[in-house]
């Protein structure tokens, strides 16, 4: 099989090209650089896609005996992750720019790209794992590695995507296997640090870098019944689940924290309540996609589990599409949720597919959550 494998410049990726190696495959390197600033510098363990990391791709390639690339996928980056991170949280949206990255960077551009050379498959670095089921349909699990699984930035993949991908680490049950494997191999990048935060904010600090972008915009800061409670800077400059910043003068009348509960950026309001007033009992988006073969019966409600963050924990569900929405109900009340993120169906370690939250119904209902 002739394999694409993508190198970050981290030790997942480099372990997986060595695999893909190992295995027999023939096997090219190729490194995305995805900043418009060519010298850009990582610092310790923020960012990546730097300079550095290519140069850290370009060792473990020649350690592998492969041959090396780069691509310049920097101007649809811009346009497709991060001009849609800014653009989502202009519309009030928590985006997850990981997730897009993955649907429409590495599985669509570079995916579409390797095929058209002539390679039959993408290999990544993710920690997840790819089966296959008795009628030969290609599904999407969780990785052993529970600790480090990413299949939940994965759900965005399709059936033809899925045919395609190749995680050769997924079955691994850790991340101190991978790297004591680097080090056993000689890849310099054994020990290098985990990449974290949003690579195109390798300062970490999110809000800051949105207000540069979007500015000041002052609008006000009202409680669920739209009594005015002060005003602020730029409803980009808040989140769904946000207790600190909220600069209101004068406190609740029961005496507990506000917390923010909606962005409205038709009115420019932060809409502020109480904690209990954040638990949703129902989420729904109209933009789904299906990891693997779609489900049948849709138009019935069917139990699964949602996840709703990278990291966080899945809870039982109902889902069925209603209209041309793909609505969840959860069995126990989910807290922060926020328009932009993804909801991730699973059943057992199975990934079913995902939809980006457009809505949520709250289980605190606006009369009975007061006016603080």
């Amino acid at each position: 099989m002739k394999v694409l494998a993508a190198m970050s410049g981290g030790v997942d990726s480099a372990v997986a090209a060595a695999r893909a190696v190992e295995a027999g495959h023939e096997v090219v390197g190729v490194h995305l650089a995805l900043s418009r600033s060519r010298g850009t510098l990582r610092t310790g363990s923020r960012g990546c896609c730097t300079i550095e990391d290519s140069m850290d791709a370009q060792r473990a390639a020649n350690v592998l005996g492969i041959p090396f690339y780069v691509w310049d996928f920097s101007e649809r980056f811009k346009e497709d992750v991060v001009d849609d991170f800014i653009a989502e949280y202009q519309a009030g949206r928590t985006p997850n720019p990981c997730l897009r990255c993955n649907e429409r960077i590495k599985f669509a551009a570079l995916l579409e790209k390797g095929l058209a050379l002539g390679f039959d498959a993408l290999a990544t670095g993710h920690y997840a794992t790819i089966l296959t089921d008795s009628a030969g349909n290609r599904e999407l699990h969780r990785s052993e590695a529970m600790a480090k699984d990413q299949s939940y930035v994965l759900g965005v993949l399709t059936a033809e995507q899925l045919a395609h991908a190749y995680f050769p680490i997924g079955i691994t049950a850790s991340k101190d296997q991978i790297r004591a494997e680097a080090e056993e191999r000689g890849l310099s990048v054994a020990n290098k640090p985990d990449s974290y935060d949003i690579c195109f904010i390798p300062e970490g600090d999110t809000q800051d870098w949105i207000n540069d972008k979007l500015g000041v915009n002052p609008g006000r800061i009202v409680d669920r019944v739209g009594n005015d409670l002060g005003e602020h800077p730029g409803y980009h400059s808040f989140t769904v689940g946000q207790r600190k910043g909220l600069h209101i003068g004068r406190p609740a009348d029961d005496g507990r924290p506000r917390f923010v509960l909606e962005i409205k950026p038709k009115t420019n309001e932060v809409v502020v309540g109480p904690k209990e007033a954040l638990a949703v009992i129902e989420l729904a988006g109209t933009r789904i996609s299906w990891c693997g073969k779609e489900p049948s019966g849709l138009e019935e409600f069917h139990s699964a589990e949602v996840q709703v963050r990278a990291h966080g924990e899945a809870v039982a569900c109902q889902f069925a599409m209603v209209g041309n929405e793909l609505v969840i109900r959860v069995a126990e009340p989910l807290l922060g949720v926020a328009p932009g993120q993804s909801a991730v169906l699973y059943v057992g370690t199975r990934v079913l597919g995902q939809t980006t939250i457009d809505r949520t119904v709250s289980a605190v209902p606006v009369d009975a959550g007061g006016s603080a």
